[in-house]
């Protein structure tokens, strides 16, 4: 009978000497958090930014489609963007991506899309955000 109390001593001492992490694991475990959660940020802001440029194309696209839509069917290009809206050709001006507002910049040439066109407007369509692509370093306002 003597051994099983031998043992259960030393068991009950062990529990005793094991009652948590030591200061250095657990600042090395915080340590490895810190540095997982730097690369996790950093992925994130690249993600939020590729997704801004996607939808900055399509928006483009679809503002280039209703302006030639628009100027092929009434001979004229659009005065504005309102104009779009008002003959159905946009539900509504989308906002710009990158500079949160609907502040597009348009340009008007003297380019004429058939012979019928009687009068020019807005031809061409660009963002207002000054600031370039970390993916292809180009501007924004080029695109």
């Amino acid at each position: 009978m003597r051994p099983r109390n031998i043992s259960a001593a030393i068991l009950a001492s062990d529990r005793h000497t094991q009652r948590g992490f030591t200061l250095l694991e657990l600042m090395v475990v915080m340590a490895i958090i810190v540095i997982l959660a730097t690369i996790a940020t950093g992925q994130y802001q690249k993600s939020v930014t590729h997704a801004h440029e996607t939808v900055l194309k399509s928006d483009l696209a679809v503002l280039r489609r209703a302006i030639q839509d628009y100027t092929l069917d009434k001979e004229c290009g659009p005065s504005s963007l309102d104009d779009l809206v008002s003959s159905n050709y946009l539900s509504v001006i989308p906002v710009d991506p990158m500079t949160h507002q609907r502040d597009w910049v348009t340009k008007q040439d003297d380019i004429s899309l058939s012979p019928e066109q009687s009068c020019n407007g807005i031809s061409d369509i660009n963002s207002a955000s000054q600031d370039v692509s970390p993916f292809d370093n180009s501007a924004y306002s080029s695109w």
